[in-house]
Formats: C-alpha cells, sequence, structure tokens
C-alpha cells in the first residue's frame, strides 16, 4: 500500500486556503500512485486555533470546507484522512467539539477517529478546547485495519516512556484490535531535542508492535511555535524507509506493506540537519510565518554591532529577502566605534538597508528635562545606592531612546521591529523593558547565548557576513563606559548551564548548589529571573525552540514570596 504523507503549511482560520493545499498534494499523491494521503492534525483549519474553537462561525466554517473538500474528491482515486475540529452532537455534559481526523474516501466522508490523549502541558492545552475520545478501535478500509492516531495518542508507550502521563495507550489498544498499520497525524511543534527524540519514539513504537507506522506532521511557524514537519514513514522493524523534509513543506511517498516491510531496509535517505542548521532554518521559518501571516513584508532591528543583533540580520535577511530589512545603528555617548563600524559591515555584506540616527542629543534633552524631577523625589539614598540608581535609570533611558526611535519607523515604514535580545538576557532581566524589549517578535528570545555564538559561527560557514571583530569581542550593552556583561552576569557558560538546569530540569537553588553551582552565583541568577518574570510578561511573543521557552508553556505567578538563598 502506498501512503503520502502531505507535510503541508497551514494557516489557522484559511479554510479555503488550507483546503487548496490538501486537494494540490492529493492530486500529485494520486499521480504518483498513493492509495492513501494522509494530512496532519487540524490540517483544515490550521493549529492551534486556540479560542476560535469556542466560536461558532469557526466551527460552522471548518464543517463547511470538510463537506467542500469531500465533494472536490468524489473523483479522486487516493482516500484522504485529515484532521479537523468535529462539532459534537449537544449534550448536558463535556465539550462539545472533538479533535478529530476524517477518513474521505470516492466522495464521501467513511470514517471520523477522535483524539483520545489531550496534552495539558507546556505549551498545550487541549482539555480547554476538546472532549476526547472514549472508543478506540481500528478502521476498516480495502481490505485492511488501519490503526489511526492523533498526535498525543502515539506518545504514551509505557516501555519507552520512564513516567507515562496517562493510563491507556491508544497505539496498544488499536494494534490488539487487528491495527495491521498506524497512522499519526500529527502538529508537534520543534524542538532541538525533540528532533532527535520523535525519531527514537516512532522506531521503538513501530518495532514494539511489529507494524509499520506513517508519521505526517505540519510544517510552519505559527506565533511562537515552529513546526518542522520531518515526517516518516517506518517498517515494522522500526527502520526509517521515508522521511520527509525538515522544516519545509513535501509530499513523501512510501510504500507501506505489513508483509514485506518486515524485511526493513528502504530507499536512501538524505542525511538529516546538523543542530546549528536545524535551529537556524527553524528561526528563519517562524520569522518568515509570523511576518507574512501578521502582514509585514517588511522589518527592521537595531544594529548595535553585536553578535546577537548581527544574528537576527541574518536571519531576517534569509526570511524576508534582504532588501526588506532595515538596520538602524543608534550611537550615544558610550558607544565604540567599532560597534558602528562593524553593523555597517554586516549591513553590507547581508546587502540590507541600513541608517544611523545618533540618540545623543534626544538622550541629553530627556537627563535636562528630567534631572529636577530625578532629584526631587528620592531623597534620602545613601550616597552609593543612589549612584547605582543614577547609573541603571541613564542606562535604561538610552535603550528607551532607541525603542522610541525604531517604533517610529516602524509606524511610518510598516515593518515588524524585531528585537534582538537572547534567553540568557531575558532570563535574567539583563534587557530593558519599553527599550530593547520593544517591538512584534522577539526571535532568538529561547537562544541561549552560547548557542548564539554557534549560530553566528554557521552563518558564516557557507558566505562569512557576520565580522571576526563581531564574533570575538566580549559582550557589550555599551549603555556606560568600558561596560561588558560579565560586570554583572556570571561567564555565559556557567550562566547557561545554570538556566538550563533551572528554566528546563525546574531544579531549585539547593539542587543547583548540590550539582556543584557556587551558592553566591546560583542566589543572584535565581533572584533575577524571579524578578524578571514582570518584564518577561510583557515581551513580545518568542520562538521556541528549546524544551521550555518563555511564553505559553512557562507559567509562573509574578508576585509571589522569594526563594530562601541556598546554603
Amino acid at each position: 500500500m502506498k501512503i503520502a504523507l502531505g507535510q503541508i503549511n497551514p494557516t489557522i482560520g484559511d479554510f479555503a486556503g488550507n483546503r487548496q493545499l490538501i486537494l494540490t498534494a492529493t492530486a500529485a499523491a494520486e499521480q504518483r500512485g498513493a492509495e492513501l494521503a494522509i494530512f496532519p492534525e487540524l490540517a483544515l483549519v490550521g493549529y492551534p486555533p486556540r479560542d476560535l474553537l469556542e466560536r461558532t462561525a469557526f466551527l460552522d466554517a471548518a464543517a463547511a470546507s470538510l463537506a467542500a473538500l469531500t465533494d472536490a474528491l468524489a473523483t479522486s482515486r487516493t482516500a484522504v484522512i485529515v484532521g479537523f475540529p468535529e462539532r459534537l452532537p449537544a449534550s448536558s455534559s463535556g465539550r462539545p467539539v472533538a479533535n478529530s481526523a476524517a477518513l474521505i474516501d470516492g466522495g464521501r466522508v467513511v470514517h471520523v477517529v477522535r483524539k483520545a490523549l489531550l496534552p495539558t502541558y507546556d505549551v498545550f492545552d487541549e482539555w480547554r478546547y476538546f472532549e476526547p475520545a472514549t472508543d478506540i478501535a481500528p478502521v476498516a478500509w480495502r481490505g485492511r485495519r488501519l490503526g489511526i492516531s492523533i498526535c498525543e495518542d502515539i506518545w504514551n508507550d509505557a516501555d519507552f516512556w520512564p513516567h507515562p502521563l496517562y493510563r491507556r495507550d491508544p497505539i496498544e489498544a488499536l494494534v490488539q484490535q487487528g491495527a495491521d498499520v498506524i497512522v499519526n497525524l500529527s502538529a508537534s511543534p520543534y524542538t532541538l531535542d525533540k528532533r532527535h527524540l520523535r525519531p527514537r519514539m516512532l522506531a521503538a513504537t513501530a518495532s514494539k508492535w511489529r507494524r509499520p507506522l506513517a508519521f505526517v506532521n505540519q510544517v510552519g511557524g505559527q506565533d511562537d511555535l515552529v513546526f518542522d514537519g520531518a515526517s516518516m514513514a517506518l517498517d515494522a522493524r522500526g527502520n526509517v524507509i521515508a522521511r520527509g523534509a525538515e522544516l519545509d513543506v513535501d509530499l513523501v511517498v512510501a510504500d507501506v506493506d505489513i508483509d514485506r516491510s518486515a524485511a526493513g531496509g528502504g530507499a536512501p535517505l538524505a542525511p538529516e540537519l546538523s543542530d546549528e542548521r536545524s535551529a537556524l532554518a527553524a528561526l528563519v521559518l517562524g520569522t518568515r510565518d509570523y511576518a507574512r501571516r501578521c502582514g509585514f513584508s517588511q522589518a527592521l532591528l537595531g544594529l548595535s554591532g553585536g553578535i546577537d543583533s548581527a544574528l537576527v540580520a541574518c536571519i531576517a535577511a534569509r526570511a524576508l529577502g534582504p532588501r526588506q530589512v532595515l538596520g538602524v545603528a543608534m550611537p550615544s555617548r558610550y558607544s565604540s566605534p567599532g560597534s558602528i563600524t562593524d553593523a555597517e559591515a554586516l549591513a553590507r555584506a547581508l546587502d540590507i538597508d541600513f541608517t544611523v540616527i545618533p540618540i545623543e542629543a534626544m538622550f541629553a534633552a530627556y537627563l535636562d528635562a528630567l534631572a529636577p524631577a530625578l532629584g526631587a523625589f528620592a531623597p534620602g539614598r545613601p550616597p552609593d545606592v543612589a549612584a547605582a540608581a543614577a547609573d541603571l535609570t541613564e542606562q535604561n533611558l538610552q535603550a528607551r531612546v532607541r525603542g522610541a526611535v525604531l517604533m517610529a519607523l516602524s509606524n511610518r515604514q510598516d515593518r515588524l521591529l524585531l528585537t534582538t535580545g537572547n534567553k540568557s538576557e531575558v532570563a535574567t532581566g539583563y534587557c530593558t523593558l519599553y527599550g530593547d524589549m520593544a517591538g512584534g517578535l522577539a526571535v532568538i528570545s529561547d537562544v541561549p547565548k552560547t548557542l548564539v555564538y554557534r549560530l553566528a559561527r554557521e552563518v558564516n560557514v557557507d558566505h562569512p557576513v557576520i565580522p571576526e571583530s563581531t564574533l570575538h569581542k566580549p559582550p557589550s550593552a555599551e549603555l556606560r563606559p568600558n561596560q561588558t556583561d560579565q560586570d554583572s552576569l556570571p561567564p555565559y557558560d556557567v550562566l547557561d548551564a545554570i538556566l538550563e538546569a533551572h528554566l528546563v530540569e525546574n531544579l531549585d537553588a539547593p539542587a543547583l548548589v548540590a550539582r556543584g553551582f557556587a551558592p553566591a552565583v546560583v542566589a543572584d541568577v535565581v533572584r533575577r529571573v524571579r524578578n524578571s518574570e514582570y518584564k518577561r510578561r510583557q515581551m513580545p511573543p518568542g520562538l521556541k525552540i528549546t524544551g521550555k521557552a518563555f511564553g505559553p508553556g512557562r507559567r509562573y505567578p509574578i508576585a509571589r514570596a522569594p526563594e530562601p538563598a541556598p546554603e
């Protein structure tokens, strides 16, 4: 049996556009002899639709789109399985919608399968919207028994996961009832770790049950999420026999036969991307789709001459095209000449537009205007405290002047403003609210500083565009004389290791000290993370590429008691 994996990039709420993507891919699959074409979870409406599922008009449009798709497939020799939101019959209890998949054959829906396991962790909140399936059974179709599952349904194998989240395994139930092929429709978001874990999990499932497995995944960016595709077909021994492109639209046709697949093997597969190239492709895709789906064709960013803004500029140029990107250098009294030189050199190498807007006069005007009030309403402070407060006020004021300049250009030129703060800075609050945090998309807010350097070096492998001086000079905000990031923060390799353990592994301060980190450093980092929660709540959405990003998947109260200091 030839199965086509329709790895498409649907847009939430674009019913006609999504339907056309499905029809076009189905026609191509039919030309290549596929009996069945499968498409991602909720592909008809886009994923995740979130509170749109609470709107009657949205569900009506989804139902109409499914009917139109069914009619359009009346003459197709290729059957289709597609995800859609199914309105359930009125009931006195339960949610009114199911996350479902329709099997369409010969111009009619011959079967509907509902998702059984509804994730409610990290970025997922499906219990908020969907009623889970109560019956799990394979679907008899053209002499076969298809074990159709939806995304999370395949993520609960007790032999693979040390602590399964659910009390039942839908795949086990399907196989025990005679399924001879496992089919999974997914909208599984990208992370660097998951790109390695997911293939291992799918291979373990196929080999455990001795069943071929067809997995199709959505591709594209949606708000803070990036979907990587990487669809695959595996034989009954868990060998990958076909694989879709990573982070790109694709149509893969695989011959999935329960008898022949037991022999293993398959056609040679294209080499996989390195983690660095994969992360860059994910950030480019997320930026491109976010911009176009929000109605922007152009972007701008502040170019400081530092490595963070250099990396974001490279991503923006790849995502939107160099001529659609504007870099703005905004020197103040503390900016080094090399910073302007490096920013201009990067802009020339990328072929993006570039301009210099000095902020010294604006900064000085603010200081003059604010001086009486700043001095009058903070009396009685010790000299050292007063000096530190004045220093921080001036630093933040420069960042906020720059934020206002960039937002003015964004407003006038209809450009999406990209912020350039990395995860290490955002985590510790080493950023200015309404200053360098101002903008529409935080491109690298889930990229730790150490990874920023790796990605920047990867950018330069094929075509060196980031100046060597940018790669090697000490990181600095240049908001006061001779400033470096390490005046305030631990070395980034130490900081990122602590943040990974604290944010992703959820280790508290005593556990971090037990792992070998210095108590004083741990106390300072944990305090910074806690005290900066209010800043992150107001930052623009950031593209998620790690196991725990700032955004919908991390929910901490802003106002709470401080954690005890580690001993």
